[in-house]
C-alpha cells in the first residue's frame, strides 16, 4: 500500500497525526512533519494545539528519525529556499503567522520570539480575530517574490464551518531575510458570498486552505478547497493581483470541477512539461460513500481541466460502512523528485478512531509520473 510508515499513534491516547509535509534537502534526505489534534493532543498556554514533529530518513523514505519536537508551528509546510529548510505556518490552531529554518537539516531551528526572528503576523488571543489557519499548502517563487496562501477564520455561530474563512495571501522579496516581519506582504482579506452559490450549493458554502499556483499566462491564483456540500467536488479559483495585495473572486468563472476539491489538495506545476498535478481525494456516491478513503493523482494543462490519472491509495467493502468511517488517506504533501512524485499521507487504517482521527502518517511514492500523462 505505501512504502513506509513515518510514524504511528496509539488511539487510545486520544491524540491523532495531521497536516504531514515532505521536502527533499539539499545533503539529499527526506524531511517530513505532521502536528497532533485531539483531546489528548499537547496544549500551549491558551489550551490550543501548538505541536510538530520532526523526521529525517536518509534511505529515501525507507526508514525514518525522529529529530525533534517544535513547539509554536502547526499546519505548517516544509519548503528549501537558498539551501535552507523552513516551515512556515500558525505558531498555533488558528494562531499568528511564524516562519522557522534550519540550516543543518533539520535537527535545530530558529525560534520566532520577535519580529526579527520568524514572528511575522500576530493573531489575536484564544480564537479572538485574526485566527490565522492554513494546511500545509506550497510555496512558490514568481516575479521575484516568494508566495503563501493563508486564510483568516472568523468562524462563530454566524459564519459556521466553512463560511468564516476569509482568503488571504503573504508574499516576501525572494532574495530578503524570511524571518524578519517587515520583508512580508498581506493581501486584503476575502470572505465568501453566500450570494455566489451555483443552484444547489448548501447554505455552508466556504473556501479554505488556498493554494498559490501560477497559471499558463503568469496570472497568480489562490485555488482554493471548497465545502458545496451537497454537491461534491468543486474547488474555487480566486484571482491574485501582481504586487499580492488585491484577491478578487468571479463568481461567473471562479467555481471549476476538482475530485477531491472538499478535501485539502495540493497544486504543483511540473518544470518540465507545465503541466499541473494533484492528489486529491476524489468522492463518489456507492451504497456507503466514500470520504477520504480514495487517494488519486490528477492532472491539468491549465488549472480548470483536471484528468485522473492513477488511484493511489484505495479501501472499500461495499457492504461495509465500517471501512468508510474509519479509513482515510488524506492532506496529502507531495513533491517531483526527479522522474517521480513523492508523498506523505494522514493515514487513517487498521483501528484508527474514525477516518479523520488518523493514526499513522505514511510515506509512498509514484514512479514515472510523467509516463501516466501521456
Amino acid at each position: 500500500m505505501w512504502i513506509s510508515e513515518v510514524q504511528y499513534q496509539d488511539p487510545r491516547t486520544e491524540t491523532y497525526l495531521g497536516s504531514p509535509s515532505i521536502v527533499r534537502l539539499p545533503d539529499g534526505a527526506l524531511l517530513a512533519t505532521h502536528e497532533y489534534f485531539g483531546p489528548g493532543a499537547p496544549l500551549n498556554h491558551e489550551g490550543e494545539e501548538f505541536l510538530t514533529a520532526v523526521y529525517r530518513s536518509e534511505d529515501n523514505g525507507k526508514t525514518w528519525t525522529q529529530l525533534n519536537h517544535l513547539s509554536y508551528i502547526y499546519w505548517a509546510n516544509l519548503f528549501v529556499h537558498r539551501g535552507s529548510a523552513y516551515l512556515l505556518g500558525p505558531n498555533a490552531h488558528d494562531g499568528s503567522i511564524v516562519i522557522r529554518r534550519s540550516n543543518d537539516g533539520g535537527y535545530t531551528w530558529t525560534t520566532p520570539t520577535s519580529d526579527t526572528t520568524g514572528f511575522l503576523f500576530r493573531g489575536g488571543p484564544k480564537r479572538e480575530s485574526p485566527n490565522y489557519h492554513c494546511a500545509p499548502m506550497p510555496v512558490v517563487i514568481h516575479n521575484g517574490r516568494i508566495w503563501r496562501a493563508f486564510e483568516d477564520n472568523r468562524e462563530t455561530q454566524e459564519f459556521p464551518f466553512a463560511r468564516g474563512f476569509m482568503a488571504l495571501v503573504i508574499s516576501a522579496p525572494e532574495d530578503a531575510d524570511l524571518l524578519r516581519a517587515e520583508n512580508w506582504r498581506m493581501s486584503n482579506k476575502l470572505p465568501y458570498n453566500q450570494a455566489w452559490n451555483p443552484s444547489g450549493f448548501g447554505d455552508s458554502a466556504g473556501w479554505l486552505e488556498g493554494n498559490v499556483v501560477v497559471g499558463p499566462d503568469g496570472q497568480m491564483w489562490d485555488v482554493l478547497r471548497f465545502n458545496s456540500f451537497p454537491v461534491l467536488n468543486k474547488a474555487a479559483i480566486v484571482r491574485v493581483s501582481a504586487d499580492g495585495q488585491r484577491l478578487d473572486f468571479d463568481p461567473a468563472t471562479g467555481f471549476i470541477d476538482l475530485a477531491g476539491g472538499a478535501s485539502k489538495f495540493s497544486i504543483r506545476r511540473d518544470p518540465e512539461t507545465g503541466i499541473y498535478w494533484t492528489l486529491s481525494n476524489d468522492m463518489q456516491d456507492r451504497p456507503f460513500p466514500i470520504r477520504r478513503n480514495r487517494l488519486s493523482l490528477f492532472s491539468s494543462p491549465d488549472l480548470r481541466n483536471w484528468t485522473k490519472r492513477a488511484t493511489l491509495l484505495e479501501y472499500y467493502e461495499p457492504t461495509c460502512e465500517e471501512a468508510t468511517r474509519t479509513t482515510g488517506f488524506q492532506y496529502v504533501d507531495w513533491q517531483f523528485d526527479g522522474d517521480d512524485i513523492i508523498y506523505l499521507v494522514r493515514t487513517g487504517y487498521d483501528g484508527a478512531h474514525s477516518f479523520h482521527d488518523a493514526n499513522r502518517i505514511t510515506f509512498g511514492r509514484v514512479k514515472s509520473f510523467r509516463a501516466l500523462a501521456d
